[in-house]
């Protein structure tokens, strides 16, 4: 026999079957068939803890808010938000906060739908522009309007900052060698200096050495004359 299930949004009160990380379990009066109250349908409040609120054995009230065929098994969503525990009376008899809770889900499964990683994003290539990072459908090369290109991969960046480092080690080496040959030079520029000083002083001091010789010799000369003239004198005053 067909077990009779209750209608979709009917309220009814049930009892905590088994109690998981993600909600609880309920027992249908009158059917064998449990249904679900996921954590996000056990109160207003954020609920992180499904055992913080009920325990296996408890008597709570519940709307059936789903019915679902997933591999040939009838699941059944209950929700215990929109039913108020003490009374059993309906919350949200318009169901419009249900309704707000299916498109916030379908707008989150749609974002997931559409994963790609962004490798894949990087290699594509428009057919509209030609350029890499977008697909057709994305295109923003408008005619007149701004054009982007995409930010360079941190591979290029580490490859440019180290040639920026290479260069400026070879320019700091370039500029030591050439301070080197700047000492270098100014070495011999001083050692030849100092060469050519005492160079000069040694024929100082011959000059000033051939100068008094040469001065003693014209003496001794004027002296000889000077003899030979008393001798001369002398000779005529004893002819006399």
């Amino acid at each position: 026999m067909m077990e009779a299930l209750p209608e979709l949004y009917a309220i009814f009160q049930g009892e905590v079957a088994t109690v998981t990380e993600y909600g609880a379990f309920i027992k249908i009066p009158g059917c064998r068939k449990q249904g679900l109250v996921h954590k996000t349908h056990m109160s207003s409040c954020r609920v992180d803890k499904p055992s913080e609120i009920v325990d296996v054995g408890d008597k709570v009230w519940v709307k059936l808010i789903g019915k679902e065929m997933k591999d040939d098994k009838l699941k059944l969503s209950l929700s215990m938000k929109v039913v108020n525990q003490g009374t059993g009376k309906d919350l949200d008899p318009n169901n419009v906060s249900l309704d707000q809770d299916e498109r916030k889900k379908r707008t989150f499964r749609d974002y997931t739908s559409q994963k790609i990683t962004l490798e894949a994003v990087l290699n594509t290539v428009c057919k509209k522009c030609g350029c890499k990072g977008h697909f057709a459908k994305e295109c923003f090369m408008q005619p007149g309007g701004t054009k982007y290109s995409l930010i360079p991969e941190e591979e290029e960046e580490e490859a440019a900052t180290a040639t920026y480092e290479k260069d400026k080690k070879t320019s700091l080496a370039d500029d030591s060698s050439k301070k080197r040959k700047k000492e270098k030079k100014k070495k011999k520029k001083h050692k030849s200096k100092q060469s050519s000083e005492s160079d000069s002083d040694s024929s100082d001091s011959d000059s000033d050495g051939a100068q008094p010789a040469s001065k003693k010799a014209k003496h001794s000369e004027k002296a000889s004359k000077a003899q030979k003239k008393k001798k001369k004198k002398h000779k005529k005053k004893h002819k006399e």
